[in-house]
């Protein structure tokens, strides 16, 4: 029998999943590692304890399926996309990685967009300036620390700097490479105009691969470290919302998902590239060759619920050591102690800016509607049903660029509670479908594996055989109108209040200087 990892190098822990041919999961394994905020909107990571967690998770991985290292013919590589990883001559990181959800770099994204200008980005990326991207990143380090950039031979996004560590190897593939602002979505390459544009030397950038092709095999250095064996060939894997889009079967037209993880994201196959004439929406390269996929992201979804629970939630992380039960688990039990819409109670998920459908890395995190009559149970609720209204404006805008959605199919952390998969089919007015692997991005990845290793002759064939519908979720018609309701308001907020985030946005630069 054949076995295959997969590594999903998350924003809070690297997990990885070893699968049959068959898709079934035998193990898993994951580590956690620390998020840096050195100022307000910043946010960093330490490659070294992306790699001591990925090594670990292998090993953890294999020992729980009781799998011996020979035995695994392929790995797949997905995680965070948009972090800037810079290397030495000597490939040694030379600063923490600036992350995904990091929002420093607004000036850079301005300066971007005059230089190329809004309509030719569009054309060539596919996806307008954002803070999140790596291209701004770039410019930032030009910029501000100099020394350290003259210094860089190598650019790397977050999962290509464990393949490195895997393979020695610089490389990506076409997926995750399409969030760098600096990529062809359409001919699926590196664009030497944006290259140009931006005075980045295309020696620097890594070769770009399809995703299932493999980039190169284990050494005999990281085979050491993470109990592998050398020579297991690693293939191009995907960013973690294309290489989830495999682990949910999202690779045909007319399937939507929704990924409930530390971001929030709906995610649909396209067999064209297509785009938002205003840049809302992420048009990307796919993890299935030729094709593509188009994304709205809530940049806290699953994180909203993480911040609330370590702010507010120590009761409950108190009751959840002594029991043993997951403290989201209680949570959701308290949150269904609140009526639908809790009695008025809304919340704007806006903790690290905004994507979709507000490009605005100023936007803040609101609770709005206090009462006397609001409890704990309350908050919970409107922080559970203000990520589905968020989630609700990404759907309708791929709606609005004429895309079919015939099923919604959701994964990811958050997908485990039934509270908030009932929400989500309520505020949606739409099924939603569960699967039998809810692991997403890393269970996808070791699909791309399996495919790179021959067992499967396609992607979709590999989606076809491994992953099944198990539950579906139907929505409450007297549900569904008081969440239309209070998605009306909650659609009115951001206009209302986005002249006050920036001003307040203002008055934290002033004092905290």
């Amino acid at each position: 029998m054949a076995y295959f990892l997969g590594l999903d190098l998350g924003t809070t822990a690297a997990k990885a999943v070893l699968i049959d041919a068959a898709g079934t999961v035998l193990g898993s394994a994951a580590g956690e590692y620390p998020l840096s905020s050195p100022r307000p909107l910043w946010a960093e990571q330490n490659p070294e304890d992306w790699w001591n967690a990925a090594r670990n998770s292998f090993r953890g991985a294999l020992q729980q399926a009781g799998i011996k290292p020979g035995q695994v013919e392929g790995i797949g590589l997905t995680g965070q996309m948009h972090g800037l990883v810079l290397l030495d001559k000597d490939g040694r990181a030379l600063r923490p990685c600036i992350m995904w959800n990091d929002q420093r770099t607004a000036a850079q994204c301005e300066a971007i967009t005059r230089r190329i200008g809004f309509e030719r980005l569009l054309e060539i990326t596919g996806n307008a300036a954002l803070p999140g991207f790596t291209a701004p990143k770039i410019l930032w380090m030009q910029e501000n620390e100099p020394e350290i950039y003259q210094k860089t031979a190598r650019i790397l996004l977050p999962k290509d700097y464990i393949r490195y560590r895997l393979t020695g190897e610089f490389a990506t593939d076409v997926s995750d490479a399409s969030g760098t602002l600096l990529f062809d979505v359409q001919r699926r390459n590196w664009s030497g105009e944006m290259l140009s544009a931006l005075d980045i030397p295309a020696s620097r950038m890594p070769k770009v691969y399809e995703s299932p092709e493999i980039t190169g095999a284990v050494s005999e250095i990281a085979a050491k470290e993470a109990g592998l064996q050398p020579g297991i060939p690693v293939v191009g894997g995907g960013g973690d919302q294309a290489a989830g889009g495999v682990g949910t079967g999202t690779v045909l037209p007319g399937i939507v998902s929704v990924s409930l993880g530390t971001s929030g994201v709906v995610f649909s196959h396209t067999d064209q590239p297509a785009r938002e004439p205003q840049g809302r929406l992420h048009g990307f390269c796919h993890a299935v060759p030729g094709a593509w996929h188009v994304m709205g992201v809530t940049l806290a979804a699953g994180g909203s619920l993480r911040w609330f629970r370590e702010v507010f939630g120590e009761p409950e992380q108190a009751l959840a050591r002594q029991t043993g039960v997951d403290p989201y688990e209680l949570l959701s039990a308290e949150a269904q102690q609140a009526p639908p819409g809790a009695e008025g109670l809304l919340y704007l998920p806006y903790l690290s800016g905004e994507r979709t459908p507000y490009p605005d890395p100023l936007a803040k995190g609101v609770f709005l509607g206090m009462t006397l009559r609001h409890r704990k149970a309350h908050f919970v609720r409107a922080v559970l049903e203000g990520v589905a209204y968020s989630l609700k404006d990404c759907l309708e805008m791929l709606r609005s660029i004429g895309l079919e959605i015939r099923q919604v199919r959701v994964s990811g952390g958050g997908a485990r509670s039934e509270l908030w998969r009932q929400i989500l089919a309520d505020v949606f007015a739409a099924e939603l479908a569960t699967l039998n692997s809810t692991e997403g991005a890393p269970y996808g990845a070791a699909l791309l594996a399996a495919v790179g290793a021959g067992a499967y002759p396609t992607v979709q064939e590999a989606c076809r055989s491994c992953i099944k519908i198990v539950r579906r979720v139907e929505p409450a018609a007297e549900r569904v109108k008081v969440y239309q309701d209070f998605y009306g308001i909650y659609r009115s907020l951001y206009q209302t209040l986005k002249d006050s985030f920036k001003a307040i946005s203002g008055a934290v630069d002033k004092y905290s200087r």
